[in-house]
Parts: structure tokens; sequence; C-alpha cells
């Protein structure tokens, strides 16, 4: 099993839909088995213990053989950087546990606009939307899909983020470094359990 660990209520619906599709693509070979997100605000992460806390209910909640999935977007911090400072200290607290983080560049919607073309015409976005020349360097990407939809679309992330996490092309999307870093992370730990 992948436990995953997200800050937004739209990866708690996303992020198991976003899992399973990896590893079918991915890792066709291995079966995972994905358990409720535990949800936990980015500013409740990062804070003195947060991430420490939070891995320790995670280990609680599943077998020594189980995967933990840390999966946060990096607003303007290093997407990097700020992975392996999270990782160090999660493991730190579970040096048993399998545990992976992956800091979504800006934002976890960044994916969607690196496979723009898979998602026209979907869920009221335009029909000739192209992704930008780098979908993670816009800042406010669910802003970015809202002004490339028709009239009246607003994106709402618990509705839209699921919706587009099942539709959008894993192979764009791959364009993407953290989208490939979140490939990595998951079809690791998807072989192990």
């Amino acid at each position: 099993m992948i436990l995953p660990i997200v800050e937004g209520h739209g990866e708690v619906t996303a992020v198991p839909i976003l899992i399973r599709r990896v590893v079918a693509h991915y890792a066709p070979e291995a079966y995972v088995d994905v358990g409720r997100p535990i949800r936990v605000s980015r500013s409740g992460l990062v804070q003195s213990n947060g991430i420490e806390r939070t891995v320790e209910l995670a280990a609680r909640q599943t077998q020594a053989a189980d995967g933990i999935l840390i999966l946060l977007d990096a607003d303007d911090d290093c997407p990097r950087e700020m992975a392996e400072a999270l990782l160090t200290r999660a493991k730190a607290k579970r040096p048993d546990r399998a545990i992976a983080v992956v800091v979504a560049n800006r934002e976890y919607e960044a994916w969607f606009l690196a496979a723009a073309p898979s998602l026209r015409g979907k869920r009221g976005l335009a029909d000739d939307m192209e992704p930008p020349p780098d979908a993670e360097a816009i800042r406010d990407a669910k802003g970015w899909l809202a002004r490339h939809a028709g009239q009246g679309f607003s994106y709402k992330p618990t509705i839209d983020q699921p919706a587009l996490t099942n539709e959008f092309s894993l192979e764009q999307a791959y364009a993407a470094r953290s989208f490939r870093k979140l490939v990595k992370e998951v079809v690791a730990l998807a072989r192990l359990s």
C-alpha cells in the first residue's frame, strides 16, 4: 500500500487516482493499494515537528512494507531543496519506513498545464489550449486554467482536480521535471509493496 500525505482538499481525491494511473502506466507489473490520504496544510507540514507528527500518524496506519508518499506544492520555494529537507526529517523520525517526498514545482496544477493538449475541451477548457513554454514557471496554474476556459468556468479543486487528474496525458505531463520525480518515486514505492 501507498499512503499519501497531501496538503489540499482536492488532492485527497485526486492523488489516489494519480498514483493508480502512474502505476498502471509505468509499472504495470506492480499492484498497488492506495490508502485514504492524510491531509495536512503545507504550514502544518513544514513547521517544527509537523512532518514528524504526520509521518508517525501515517506509520501507525500502515504496515512495515507499505510506502508513504508526501506530496505538496513548492509555491515559491525550491522543490528540490524543500523535498530533501522534508525527507531528511521524515526519515529521521521513521527510518524503518519507505518514504518519498515530491514537491510539485509551483503547484500540482502545473502538471495539467504541461499536458494542456490532452485536456482540450474537457470540463469547459478551450478546444485550442496549448501548454505554456514552461508550465512549472506559472505561479497561478489554477488561474491559467480559468483564463483558458469558456465563459463561466471557475476552477474548483475539489471537483476539477480529480476529474482532470483522470484525464490528463501522463506522457505530456512528463515534460515537467517535478512530474518525472513523482513518477520515479511512485514506481519505486509500488515495487516495494
